[in-house]
């Protein structure tokens, strides 16, 4: 990680009241949580938001998946802004997009409108979210920076067991006959909220000298990424048209345009030695296919709840609940353990993980309403995929040189968000095609069971990770373990 100069360290610290250091952690904490919220909060909200909009199996998924695409595809860049302009102004103008999309998103009146707004939602995100932890590395020291970074791991935690809970109550509350908008209203008074006391409170930096942005890198990677989920999403409902495959073919032969333009480019969005590191292209394939199960999982079952089995979004977001308290668990105490086990707690977790969805399928596959053998399921995965995913992240973080750890974290970041929206898009894509002419305990059944297989696959392939390096670097301004993980 790049140390400011001196002398802008001291305008940094200069600049905090030295009286408000709550309320800064406040304002970061606050806006970290309302976007972790909304990964989560439309997949209770979906079935609601297919009714009242008439959107397509494809229009769904690509509601839910389009805020994490903006958001994967744009996350370093966002890094690199903070760096170049200021992590104030990033922040404040990220959280701003953030909100007038909300509202946007909010008031939509087709699923193609809120497909835009919540592309544009995924872009404010990508904006301020690593601002949030930059801020914290920068403004607090010894005891208060490890009490702010507790907290930041706790307030990720929280999102990510919140967002189905309060997706579900928000739909079912029906406010004013709104249905499920208020999942994306809240976040506006929220947000301006946050914006006026941001102005006040957060410290004012003007940036520094920094890489460059690789807006070519960009593209492209966007393009590729485009080519492969909009026929994985839309192509069932089409009849795999010839577009889709050759939407399919132009993204394989986009990602080695990416490679060459990352060889040539003078400050590549992703360096050629991150991804040489001992032990990265496993993790990068490992946490692809874990997060492809597990977005797939989460965007599936919700459907499952409240179509096949008629749950209320409340009951469905709770049912959740379980598992996801398991899930921080897990991710929030892994490291008590001694550190030579971090390397087969990856494959241990994953063949757990493996073992959760064999018990979903079968508590689910008569079309069976939720009993004991499903909830031992969802503990289960709870703990298995949160105590595979961490220890990963830090194998292969371990092997990188510190001045790279930036980039690494932004790469596997990145990874994760991609696993998670091929995930929906490609589970999303089986279910509904099974869910036509199958009830809906097959389908589901039948999902887990290939998600079962894939996980399996991941945990077999953790075992060919490196031995983790001593000491880690420490996990920087793109965003910490805990904020890949939380997406």
């Amino acid at each position: 990680m790049r140390s400011p100069a001196p002398a802008a360290t001291h305008r940094r610290s200069a600049a905090v009241p030295a009286h408000r250091p709550g309320a800064l952690l406040t304002i970061l904490l606050v806006g970290q949580f309302m976007a972790i919220l909304d990964v989560q909060v439309t997949n209770v909200a979906a079935p609601t938001i297919r009714h009242d909009l008439h959107a397509s199996g494809g229009g769904l998924q690509m509601i839910i998946t389009g805020y994490t695409i903006a958001y994967a595809m744009l996350l370093i860049t966002g890094a690199r802004l903070g760096d170049r302009l200021g992590h104030r102004r990033l922040f404040l103008g990220g959280l701003a997009l953030f909100t007038v999309a909300s509202l946007a998103c909010g008031l939509s009146a087709s699923s193609g409108m809120l497909i835009a707004f919540r592309l544009i939602q995924g872009t404010g995100a990508a904006l301020m979210i690593p601002q949030v932890f930059s801020l914290i590395q920068r403004q607090f020291t010894g005891r208060e920076r490890m009490r702010a970074l507790s907290m930041y791991a706790a307030v990720i935690a929280a999102g990510a067991i919140a967002g189905q809970v309060v997706g579900g109550v928000l739909v079912s509350a029906d406010l004013w006959g709104t249905g499920w908008r208020p999942v994306f209203l809240i976040n506006v008074p929220i947000g301006v909220v946050l914006v006026l006391a941001g102005l006040r409170s957060l410290p004012r930096d003007h940036g520094e000298p920094g890489r460059g942005l690789d807006l070519p890198g960009l593209i492209v990677l966007s393009l590729a990424v485009l080519g492969l989920v909009v026929p994985l999403v839309f192509g069932h409902e089409e009849g795999w048209p010839l577009w889709g495959w050759l939407c399919l073919a132009g993204s394989a032969v986009l990602l080695a345009v990416f490679v060459a333009v990352e060889r040539r480019a003078s400050s590549p969005l992703i360096p050629a030695r991150v991804v040489r590191s001992p032990g990265m292209v496993v993790a990068m394939i490992t946490i692809f296919a874990l997060m492809s199960s597990y977005g797939g999982f989460l965007f599936t079952l919700a459907l499952h709840l409240q179509s096949g089995l008629g749950f209320s979004p409340l009951r469905a977001g709770l049912t959740f609940v379980p598992g996801a308290v398991c899930f921080a668990i897990a991710s929030l105490n892994w490291r008590r353990l001694p550190g030579h086990t971090y390397r087969r707690m990856v494959p241990a977790g994953l063949i757990v993980g493996t073992a959760s969805l064999v018990l979903l399928l079968l508590a689910i596959r008569n079309g069976d309403a939720p009993g004991t053998l499903f909830y031992v399921s969802q503990v289960l995965f709870g703990f298995g995929f949160g105590s595979a995913f961490s220890p990963l992240l830090t194998v292969a973080l371990s092997h990188v040189a510190p001045a790279d750890a930036a980039d690494a974290s932004g790469l596997l970041t990145t990874v994760t968000q991609l696993g998670n929206v091929v995930g929906v898009a490609t589970f999303g894509t089986l279910y509904l095609t099974q869910a036509a002419t199958s009830p809906s305990g097959h389908s589901e059944a039948v999902t887990s069971g290939i998600e079962a297989l894939l996980t399996l696959a991941a945990g077999c392939l953790a075992l060919f990770l490196p031995r983790p390096a001593a000491p880690a670097p420490q996990v920087t301004e793109v965003g910490s373990r805990s904020a890949t993980l939380s997406h």
